[in-house]
């Protein structure tokens, strides 16, 4: 993450693109301004602060970002818990990203920089998986959580990422669902592009949450308070080729839900602008995505209510920010009685803005649930034999 920066409430050009004219897109009068953080009871996770959302589209180049985001409000230094790396789901496909940067560049020795490394599961994965060298940076690295093969710890620099502070610079750069929680995006390209030596070319890997796919399904359960930026895939490589770099490969992963993207940063060489046809189809979907989100809010509304009718117990399976965001931008705290997370630096802990207290799977057998709410689609098979090996067989609904 970049250090914290001031209020982007009245911002005269987009982040991206530094055009004027974006308009409203999406708004929210409140929700909690962190949805990973770790709170130790009910009262304090309801009392825990919230703030408005106003996200604006750049008509320019497709841009979506959150104009009142205060990033002085969001403190990814204190308990924050937003590893993914307890899903076999998603621990394979981290692998196969690794893989795929294995093949695509010879790293054996080379020194591997990953902005936003998070607790540093991927970074160490890359360490003994290609045989480069690495340093992470991110101010949520918890030390005593990572140990390599052969017990080495990696150099780590536990901070909000600053150029300044890189001593050595990056044969390749890494920064994963980092980009996402930038307000100023353009600067922060730039910032990583400092830390490139100028006589060489440096490989650079992004991976982004794709937006294209929110504004198709309205998934209001995508938007919260951390996420400030949004990209799709044009978006996302345009911005990189305006910061001087060469974009190489652009593509979907993940069920379509992560943008994947290789680039170089080459000194004089011709950059042409990609996605070109793309922005005439986002307008279309940012002009469609108020009425799209109300219509789906009224259809898990109506779900909702028509299972509590019947008496069943609902319980959302996923207790970070899809969970956070599903409940809190549509009220549905009383309607949900339980919130399933299998991470278990999670458990035991409640939720922000509602107090739910998220329960580990393996408490369900006395207490099961007759629907589960699986907060992200790609987890339905994984879930359902975990739900299996308990003898457990509600009603498994994905958003």
């Amino acid at each position: 993450m970049s250090a914290p920066a001031t209020v982007a409430a009245a911002q005269p050009a987009c982040p991206a693109c530094r055009a004027g004219g974006s308009v409203p897109l999406y708004s929210l009068p409140a929700i909690p301004v962190q949805s990973c953080i770790l709170l130790d009871t009910c009262e304090e996770a309801r009392r825990f602060p919230r703030s408005a959302l106003e996200l604006m589209f750049c008509g320019e180049c497709g841009f979506i970002y959150n104009a009142l985001f205060d990033e002085s409000l969001v403190d990814y230094a204190s308990t924050t818990e937003e590893s993914q790396h307890f899903s076999d789901t998603f621990n394979s496909f981290a692998r196969k990203l690794v893989a795929e940067i294995g093949e695509r560049y010879d790293l054996v020795g080379k020194q591997v920089l990953e902005v936003g490394c998070g607790k540093g599961d991927f970074l160490l994965y890359l360490i003994e998986h290609t045989g480069c060298r690495g340093l992470g940076v991110d101010p949520g690295y918890i030390p005593e959580r990572l140990l390599s093969k052969g017990g080495e710890t990696v150099p780590f620099i536990r901070d909000y990422f600053d150029p300044r502070a890189i001593a050595e610079a990056p044969d390749f750069v890494v920064c994963r669902h980092t980009l996402e929680h930038i307000g100023p995006v353009a600067e922060f390209v730039g910032d990583i592009a400092s830390t490139f030596g100028k006589t060489r070319e440096v490989g650079i890997f992004f991976e982004t949450p794709d937006m294209r796919r929110i504004l198709e399904e309205g998934a209001f359960w995508d938007i919260y308070y951390e996420h400030c930026s949004y990209f799709t895939a044009g978006t996302h490589a345009r911005l990189f080729e305006r910061e001087g770099m060469v974009v190489e490969d652009v593509h979907l992963d993940y069920d379509d839900q992560y943008i994947i993207q290789y680039a170089r940063y080459a000194e004089d060489e011709t950059r042409s602008m990609v996605f070109a046809d793309e922005l005439a189809e986002i307008r279309v979907l940012a002009a469609a995505f108020p009425a799209k989100v109300r219509e789906i809010q009224e259809k898990w509304r109506t779900f909702l209510a028509e299972r509590k009718a019947r008496g069943n117990k609902v319980a959302i399976w996923g207790g970070g920010s899809k969970g956070v965001a599903f409940l809190t931008s549509t009220d549905l705290t009383a309607e949900v009685d339980q919130v399933i997370d299998i991470n278990p630096y999670k458990q035991g802990k409640f939720v922000p803005g509602t107090g739910h207290e998220v329960l580990s799977p393996k408490q369900l057998p006395a207490d099961p649930p007759d629907v589960v709410i699986v907060m992200n689609p790609i987890y339905v098979s994984e879930i359902r034999e975990v739900l299996a090996s308990m003898d457990l067989h509600p009603e498994l609904v994905a958003v």
